[in-house]
């Protein structure tokens, strides 16, 4: 079929075979692909609507056994640059989110083999206690497969487990591009082969979790595995209708081990409106503003992204490998106008939750992205005591806390 011709199965609502797919992605004029996608999102959204969520995007640990190659923020095992938040400092963080109009943390980090389930059972515990309306989208699927190795149980149980302790949703995270080959040059096959991750999805699904689905390309995949990333998403909504929403951004390679250039804004453009066209069974794609800029992001909505993302007030992983972009509310909602949408704020169900909180009451600016700690804390928390530690630097600093923690009880 001539592009012309796939061209008007795309306009007529048709779905894409995979031939006919890589073919528009490859060879359709990037205007024309925008076009396309631009109308696949109008058809889906009709009342002219862009979302936004405010959350914040906090890593708990940088501490990370799968070492991945195109991973700067990862420290391994021992490193006097590793850290492990506290329980104290999550709740003001979490403070400090809901001050802004937030309602969510989007908990992610490293496989830290000295974080038992129990740590995370109770951190969620201690969240809910203390915020009973305030949601946890939390734990990427090679996380929970790290919990399942490490406990010894299923990835069902796993899941089970951390809904009871408070998990209201799965993000996305670690999918990376859903090929083999690729995953094991990248160097995060064992973390989670791409078959893992998409089980991890569906049990998810099944367990009545929604979750997101994601794509960080532009490292050492083929356009052509671009595509089969898609359709395997694709082939997952179609079993279980998990997925609320899809994000793909380009890999960052500064101080990185696998090094490299990233992808263009003209790649990223194509390959967003790309995944408009194929994902016919996902209602929301996001513009990744976070790698590609502000108005990368504004020109996203013109290539089948009806949703800016998150606010996200923190941000610990892209920055590590160079990226710093920062927009708050007022700066997302401005972007969103002036490309002619109405915006509006949501829940990571994509359910809408009203006008922008700065037009209700005053919110400090945010003119930079924070961090999960300042430079030079080397801190560690006080709960780590009471779990049991796997690695041999890890039982080390427990044993060393447990001493001081005596002496400074019989003071």
């Amino acid at each position: 079929m001539t592009i012309d011709g796939i061209a008007d199965k795309v306009r007529a609502g048709g779905r894409l075979a995979p031939a006919e797919a890589l073919a528009l992605y490859r060879d359709a004029p990037t205007p024309l692909l925008g076009r396309l996608a631009g109308s696949v999102r109008a058809r889906k959204h009709r009342e002219g609507v862009v979302t936004y969520i405010i959350d914040r995007n906090v890593n708990y640990t940088n501490v990370c056994v799968a070492k991945c190659n195109f991973c700067a923020f990862y420290r391994p095992v021992g490193s006097p640059d590793g850290y492990v938040l506290g329980f104290d400092e999550l709740f003001r963080k979490i403070d400090e989110t809901i001050a802004v109009g937030g309602a969510q943390l989007l908990l992610q980090g490293g496989h830290n083999p000295d974080l038992p389930l129990s740590w995370y059972e109770d951190l969620f515990r201690a969240v809910k206690d203390r915020y009973p309306a305030f949601k946890l989208h939390a734990l990427s699927p090679p996380e929970i497969i790290h919990l399942s190795r490490l406990s010894h149980l299923s990835v069902p149980e796993v899941i089970e487990r951390l809904i009871a302790a408070g998990l209201d949703s799965v993000p996305g995270g670690g999918a990376e591009i859903l090929v083999d080959r690729v995953r094991k040059l990248l160097h995060c096959y064992g973390k989670a082969t791409a078959g893992e991750w998409l089980d991890v999805m569906r049990h998810a699904h099944r367990a009545g979790l929604r979750t997101t689905a994601t794509m960080m390309f532009g490292t050492v995949e083929t356009d052509a595995e671009r595509l089969e990333h898609l359709l395997r998403l694709r082939d997952l909504q179609d079993e279980t209708g998990g997925f609320t929403a899809f994000i793909a951004w380009s890999y960052q390679p500064e101080h990185t081990e696998l090094a490299g250039s990233e992808a263009t804004g003209i790649d990223y453009l194509r390959t967003l409106a790309a995944a408009r066209i194929v994902l016919d069974n996902v209602d929301n794609l996001q513009a990744s503003w976070v790698t590609q800029g502000g108005k990368v992001g504004q020109l996203s909505l013109a290539y089948g992204a009806n949703d800016m993302g998150s606010v996200m007030i923190e941000e610990n992983v892209v920055r590590a490998a160079g990226a710093s972009y920062c927009m708050d509310e007022v700066e997302i909602v401005r972007n969103i106008e002036d490309a002619g949408f109405v915006a509006k704020r949501r829940n990571m169900h994509y359910e809408i939750l009203g006008d922008p909180t700065f037009r209700q009451r005053d919110v400090p600016r945010m003119l930079e992205l924070g961090t999960a700690r300042a430079d030079g804390d080397v801190s560690v928390p006080q709960e780590l005591v009471n779990y049991s530690a796997r690695s041999r630097a890890g039982k080390n600093l427990r044993l060393q806390d447990g001493r001081t923690a005596g002496l400074q009880e019989g003071k």
